[in-house]
C-alpha cells in the first residue's frame, strides 16, 4: 500500500519565509526521512516551490484548455511538500504519520494529510490498463 503524507502549505510557505530554527528543523526531517529509508517505506519526499512559480491547466466542457499563472489564494489548499511511502496497512501509515515531524517548526500551526496512493490492480481488467501497466514496467495480467 503506497500511502502520501502531504505537507499543506501556509501564508509563510508561500513568502518563502525560513521557520524560526531552520537547521533543527531540517535536521528532524533529515533523521525523519532516514528512519523512513532504514525502514525500507520511503519512495520518495520532497518540498514543493510556492505557486507563484507554478500554473493550472483548466478543462472545460468543450474539451478547451486554459492556462493559469499562480500565484494562487488560499494558502492552506495547497501542496507544500510530500513524502512517498509503501506500507503493509493502513495502520503502519498512520504510525508512520503520526512522527512526521511539524513542517512549520516547533509550536507553529502546520496540518499534513496522509491519502492513499490508487494502485493500478483496483482497476478493472481493459486494454488500457495493461497500456498503463506496462508503462509502469509491470506486466499486463492474463
Amino acid at each position: 500500500m503506497r500511502f502520501m503524507i502531504i505537507v499543506k502549505s501556509c501564508p509563510e510557505f508561500e513568502a518563502e519565509l525560513m521557520p524560526e530554527a531552520p537547521e533543527e528543523l531540517m535536521a528532524e526531517m533529515a533523521a525523519y526521512h532516514e528512519e523512513l529509508a532504514r525502514a525500507g517505506v520511503l519512495l520518495d519526499g520532497s518540498g514543493l516551490h510556492p505557486s507563484r512559480t507554478g500554473w493550472r491547466i483548466h478543462y472545460d466542457e468543450a474539451g478547451g484548455r486554459k492556462v493559469v499563472d499562480g500565484p494562487f489564494a488560499e494558502a492552506k489548499e495547497l501542496i507544500a511538500g510530500y513524502t512517498l511511502i509503501q506500507v503493509r496497512s493502513r495502520e503502519e501509515a498512520m504510525e508512520w504519520s503520526r512522527r512526521f515531524p511539524n513542517p512549520a517548526g516547533k509550536g507553529r500551526p502546520a496540518v499534513i494529510e496522509l491519502r492513499q496512493l490508487i494502485e493500478l490492480d483496483e482497476f478493472p481488467p481493459s486494454a488500457a490498463l495493461d497500456q498503463m501497466k506496462a508503462i509502469d514496467g509491470i506486466a499486463p495480467q492474463p
